[in-house]
């Protein structure tokens, strides 16, 4: 995702909800002239022309455009555009919880779960699990998953090996003893490399404190509405197994050339899209022979028979207000009929790589040939469940700025003690939420 000019655009649209809740009734055309934007990537937007032209095929009186968002400068200031000059689409993708809560405060989507037939399409696509985290403070689900990617730990297994390893660690205290027999034989290399840890980019966030508060906390939110409703015990939890971490010269905060890949640190935070590189660049990378996935680690005390939650990079689908109501219905019927079908779902993977947003991903029979052939996938798949999409907090770049400034980076540079840390973020935070 571009982010150059994202911060001046998202406040202008805030600015202007009263505007865009004022055009929010427009019609965009016929009823039966529908709209729908896809990401600005190419198998992306393949994926919803055959979807379209399929559907019309059956459908001869709906006629669908599929036109990618427009990306000025970023897709997110794209259909803020569009919202302001009242020629939204019928609806788009793309969409994750944090910009969907800006969408949302501005009264410019359409709550889904009020469709008719959203239980019957949630049941069909084996969602009920998954959705979960998707729904608002105010009881409504605005966004219909389309893809998650749980984040998962790859373990070099190779070097586990060498320590006496033969599964990696599953929680804070066996993670710290791994250290220390890393140090021992290898007093070079380290548990995490992870520089971004001391950089107060926003969305850095999502793939080092979420990933671990999230399965410290078993995904409790951290802002619910107008208050602050995170897992405190988690939280400062999280902050001081980074400070173990980096106190131990374990956790690798400076610059280096793919630590993980060239073994320099035996753990890294992966999405599924980290195969492709290296099978181009590493093809010594093998999976289940010189690594292996597992969830993040949690505290001591979670039970080893608990699912472990992870973040989820994960973005859906939204419809829009400025529709009218027959082009909402015949959008509706259309997202029905795509995602009620588990082949559609098997199109979307192959031409996209991006796993659907399925709970029954890793146990149905229309997606086994295709896991069997790239193992390292299935424990993604598998994770689906577990997996926790963004927060859904209109000011979440303001608030996970100050994870960094207020938490983490003082923390690693013993400025503040974890618990400090935890509550100097509250305080800072608190004024940011209604």
């Amino acid at each position: 995702m571009k982010l150059r000019g994202i911060f001046l655009i998202m406040a202008l649209f805030l600015l202007g909800g009263s505007v865009l809740a004022a055009c929010g009734e427009a019609s965009t055309g016929s009823a039966n002239e529908l709209t729908f934007w896809a990401a600005p990537n190419p198998p992306q937007q393949a994926f919803w022309d055959e979807m379209a032209k399929e559907y019309m095929t059956q459908h001869p009186d709906i006629k669908i455009t599929v036109k990618a968002i427009p990306e000025s400068p970023t897709s997110e200031a794209g259909i803020q555009s569009a919202l302001a000059g009242g020629t939204a689409p019928t609806a788009s993708e793309n969409i994750f919880t944090g910009f969907g809560g800006q969408l949302k405060d501005s009264d410019a989507i359409v709550p889904l779960d009020q469709m008719p037939g959203w239980n019957d399409l949630i049941k069909a696509r084996h969602m009920e699990s998954s959705i979960a985290g998707w729904k608002w403070s105010d009881g409504h689900t605005y966004i219909l998953p389309m893809y998650t990617n749980p984040m998962l730990f790859a373990w070099r297994s190779d070097i586990l090996k060498e320590l006496g390893y033969s599964q990696p660690p599953r929680t804070y205290s066996e993670v710290l003893k791994l250290g220390e027999k890393l140090k021992q034989k290898y007093p070079d290399k380290f548990i995490w490399a992870r520089q971004p840890l001391l950089q107060d980019t926003w969305y850095e966030r999502w793939f080092d404190f979420f990933t671990f508060y999230d399965a410290a906390s078993n995904g409790k939110p951290l802002i619910t509405g107008d208050k602050i409703t995170a897992d405190d015990q988690a939280a400062i939890g999280t902050l001081n197994f980074f400070k173990e971490l980096n106190d131990k010269k374990l956790l690798l905060t400076q610059s280096a050339n793919d630590p993980f890949e060239n073994g320099l640190s035996v753990a890294n935070l992966i999405g599924p899209w980290s195969f492709a590189g290296w099978q181009e660049k590493y093809p010594d990378l093998k999976y289940g022979k010189t690594f292996v996935l597992a969830p993040p680690p949690v505290p001591d005390n979670v039970p080893a028979d608990q699912p472990v939650k992870t973040f989820a990079d994960a973005k859906g689908i939204v419809m829009y207000k400025q529709a009218s109501q027959e082009q909402q219905q015949k959008m509706w019927d259309f997202l029905k009929w795509v995602l009620s079908d588990p082949a559609h779902d098997m199109k979307w993977m192959q031409k996209t790589s991006l796993p659907p947003a399925r709970d029954d991903l890793n146990s149905n029979a229309e997606f086994k040939a295709y896991f069997a052939k790239q193992p390292e996938l299935q424990p993604f798949a598998e994770n689906i469940p577990n997996a926790v999409p963004p927060l859904t907090a209109s000011k979440y770049t303001d608030i996970q700025l100050s994870l960094g400034t207020q938490a983490i980076i003082p923390v690693l540079k013993h400025e503040k003690q974890p618990e400090q840390g935890w509550e100097s973020w509250k305080k800072a935070v608190q004024p940011m939420i209604p």
